[in-house]
């Protein structure tokens, strides 16, 4: 390769945002945000949980123009019927299309996932960083809370609550996101402490920046990445805690749908061995979910590791 072709094969690998031997600086110029999109695009079952989920949120969403049945009517006439041309999935044990029930359900399942989380991880990020920041007494107390949080099994907790408030979407929802926050606290805690002592933020606090600006343009966007990486774990979790409700009688009432009240009508002994299609569709969905956010999170846990970032190629 002759020197004059140097600055090209730099600028074409600029362009084309492709890392090679030939142009490492390339590599070193991205951005933190940008690094971190190219390493989760490189991981092949990171990028296979984000479409096999993104496609389960879409087919959920638009579940009321693409659904061939109505989701809540039986159907005298189909009782149990195994899968055919007429139902791609069969039919429960009322007659309803389990295609159908499939689509209504994911909306109520990835949305108690993604409810509960934004709920648990709002309260533990602001609880977390206040505790972090400004220390002392009031880190003490919110410590302590947290604690006695934490002494009390969250899935016992919820199995006790439920039954007082009711089994509904929006009850689970809160109950989650409002038991859940206790993990997240101590992770953003962790991390406040450790970053309030840092040269930038002692800079800005040096310039008379506000505690208010110092943790929204410091300290939250190093606290992001982690909170992401437990986020998206924790959309999982609450997909499963869901399920289990159901299992358990304490979840979406019927004839509503969800993939865990789906399986919890087909657990019947004579329904499992003779009509394997009732329970193997909404399994399948939450196992299938479940592993794509699982995928997606440790994607996102290698993408943000600053380690792997530093070190190029791995």
């Amino acid at each position: 390769m002759t020197s004059n072709m140097m600055p090209e094969t730099v600028a074409d690998s600029a362009v084309a945002g492709v890392w090679s031997a030939d142009a490492p600086e390339v590599y070193h110029e991205l951005t933190p945000r940008g690094l971190a999109l190219r390493r989760f695009r490189r991981n092949r079952l990171a990028v296979f949980g984000a479409v096999v989920i993104t496609t389960m949120a879409v087919l959920s969403l638009l579940a009321p123009l693409i659904a061939p049945y109505d989701p809540l009517r039986p159907d005298v006439r189909a009782f149990g019927k195994p899968p055919s041309l007429a139902h791609l999935f069969g039919t429960d044990g009322a007659g309803r299309d389990v295609l159908t029930r499939l689509l209504y359900g994911g909306r109520v399942s990835l949305s108690v996932g993604l409810v509960a989380v934004t709920i648990y991880v709002t309260i533990g990020t602001i609880l977390g960083v206040i505790a972090g920041f400004f220390r002392g007494k009031v880190d003490a107390l919110i410590m302590r809370v947290t604690d006695l949080f934490l002494s009390f099994p969250t899935l016992i907790m919820i199995i006790a609550i439920v039954p007082i408030v009711g089994p509904s979407i929006v009850n689970i929802m809160l109950i989650i996101g409002l038991l859940g926050w206790p993990p997240v606290a101590r992770l953003v805690r962790g991390q406040v402490l450790s970053l309030r002592e840092r040269d930038f933020v002692l800079a800005s606090r040096g310039l008379g920046a506000s505690p208010a600006r110092i943790i929204a343009r410091e300290i939250m966007p190093n606290v992001s990445g982690p909170l992401l990486v437990i986020a998206s774990f924790g959309v999982a979790d609450a997909i499963i805690t869901e399920a289990g409700l159901s299992l358990l009688g304490l979840g979406i009432r019927p004839p509503e749908a969800s993939w865990g009240q789906m399986l919890t009508i087909s657990t019947e002994l004579a329904v499992v061995a003779a009509k394997p299609w009732m329970w193997i569709a909404p399994a399948s969905c939450i196992a299938l979910a479940v592993l794509s956010i699982n995928f997606i999170g440790d994607g996102l846990r290698d993408a943000l590791d600053p380690r792997g970032a530093t070190t190029g190629r791995r």
